[in-house]
């Protein structure tokens, strides 16, 4: 018998003689009570259950033949009884012996679909897919559209940047020949195509065998892998479509990566997974980590990352109404265009300004006046007269990084003969682009969710005997498509199908 002690071999019989002459002999441990076994017992099973979730480097991990095979058949076997009704699938799901325009068709709907899809609910994108097909059935109808146009289409869908590459992206491709790309590689050298959306054209449409990799599909595969590496850093990511390409199906590789995201998007959901009915929890090691330790959770996967607090903008919006002399039936309202770049590029809105923080009337005032001195030539003091100008009120809209409070009043003025020349003159010379829109036109041109919001906090906000912004049919107009639009699909409890949403 040997004993080791601070890594060296010693003899019992030193250790024996050595205690006998100094002190001594310590008396024997009292026997094991049950207690003391069974705390002994959880303490050693819980560091062996903790040595296996000890973290593994993510370049080390990988899908085995077997595995792999597995989840394949698993998870095809399930998405064929369980897809959902999606009109986009209805188009791409036709069968593989057709000619090369059906497949361009699919692709382009794919394409429109998966671009819609992009942080935003199923439930909203169907009926501005079906508006959207309906206007635009090809690629080569959206080549000629204006983005104007589209803009009015997308309004409410939110980022509109999407819509811009979207037409961008079309002419490009029509003006390149007509012809679709059909590999992902080619893909992504259209204008607004990334990786994720050149590999779900190519693989559904086109049938390569190319992975795809969105947020439904890093929460499905960290949890079948346990990995609890930051889902958002680059080289977690990269390894991801690593992973993600040895699971993709070579001989159904569209139905395969539909079905992973259907996956993560239904049963394998953010914060309620229903592992019971998952076609895979046999192959899932965060289930398994979960079963054989109370403090593991599957919903630990992927790990979550603390999002940066919204920045805190402020603004005053000014609805200015121009009316004629003795008349208001006749009324106009201002809007002004974006900047071609930067945050809702492009779009109309009612004049604006950002102000440095909380504002006062008279600061806020004072900031639009100049404003509309300076952009049209508008002098509230001389070139024309102010008819009323009332102070409606507050609301905040929130943008994916910003929250913006806005300080909303209605401005209605009766320009003079010379106001409305300075303004024509102004508008000549200024690379800054507005137009006057009537209260019909108003109601049904395609703004953005924060300009309805303040036209619908307008309607709202006034005593109804004093409000002259909607007539009765235009006002119920806008406020059935605000509804429908931006409030319907936040009351639904349901998960999205393609890219990137909250991990």
């Amino acid at each position: 018998m040997t004993h080791y002690l601070a890594g060296k071999l010693h003899s019992p019989l030193i250790i024996s003689n050595f205690a006998g002459r100094h002190h001594r002999s310590p008396p024997p441990p009292p026997p094991p009570t049950a207690a003391s076994t069974m705390k002994r017992c959880r303490k050693e099973e819980s560091t062996r259950i903790k040595s296996t979730v000890e973290p593994v480097d993510i370049e080390d991990i990988s899908f085995r033949g077997k595995e792999i095979q597995k989840i394949r058949e698993s998870l095809l076997e399930w998405y064929d009884e369980n897809r959902r009704d999606l009109p986009w699938r209805r188009i791409s799901n036709g069968g593989n012996d057709v000619g090369v325009e059906e497949r361009e068709k699919r692709a382009y709907a794919v394409w429109v679909s998966e671009v819609m899809l992009q942080q935003t609910r199923v439930q909203t994108v169907v009926d501005y897919f079906n508006r959207w097909m309906g206007k635009w059935p090809t690629i080569h109808h959206l080549a000629q559209a204006s983005i104007e146009e589209v803009n009015e289409m997308w309004a409410g869908l939110g980022y509109y940047r999407r819509a811009r590459f979207l037409l961008e992206g079309a002419q490009m491709v029509v003006e390149g020949g007509g012809e679709f790309p059909k590999t992902a590689t080619d893909l992504e050298m259209v204008r607004g195509i990334g990786k994720y959306t050149a590999g779900a054209i190519a693989s559904i449409a086109f049938d390569e065998a190319v992975p795809v990799v969105d947020g439904n599909v890093i929460r499905v595969i960290t949890r079948l892998k346990a990995i609890s590496a930051n889902p958002k850093n680059a080289a977690t990511v990269k390894n991801i479509w690593k992973l993600a390409r040895q699971l993709v199906d070579p001989l159904r590789p569209g139905d395969f990566n539909q079905a992973i995201m259907e996956l993560g998007a239904t049963a394998c959901s953010v914060t309620s997974p229903s592992c019971s009915t998952c076609p895979v929890s046999h192959q899932c090691q965060a289930l398994s980590l979960s079963r054989k330790q109370e403090s593991v959770q599957v919903t630990d996967y992927p790990m979550k990352v603390a999002k940066a607090k919204p920045r805190h903008d402020f603004s005053a919006v000014s609805v200015v109404e121009i009316v004629d002399e003795g008349s208001q039936s006749k009324s106009r309202y201002l809007l002004v265009k974006r900047p071609d770049e930067g945050l809702l590029a492009g779009l109309w809105e009612f004049p604006s300004v950002l102000l440095v923080g909380e504002a006062d009337l008279a600061s806020r005032r004072k900031a639009i006046d100049s404003f509309l001195k300076q952009s049209f030539g508008i002098d509230t003091k001389k070139s024309c007269k102010v008819v009323s100008r009332e102070e409606v009120g507050e609301c905040v809209h929130v943008f994916t990084h910003i929250r913006l409070k806005m300080y909303i009043e209605l401005l209605i003025l009766q320009l003079t003969e010379g106001g409305m020349n300075c303004l024509h003159k102004k508008q000549e010379s200024s690379t800054m682009k507005w137009k006057f829109v009537d209260d019909k036109a108003l109601s049904t041109l395609g703004l953005t969710s924060g300009v309805r919001k303040v036209m619908l906090f307008l309607a709202f906000s006034i005593c109804p005997f004093k409000v002259r912004f909607y007539n009765f049919c235009a006002f119920i107009t806008l406020l059935l498509k605000i509804v429908k639009c931006r409030f319907v699909p936040w009351l639904r409890n349901s998960s999205r199908v393609g890219p990137i949403q909250s991990l």
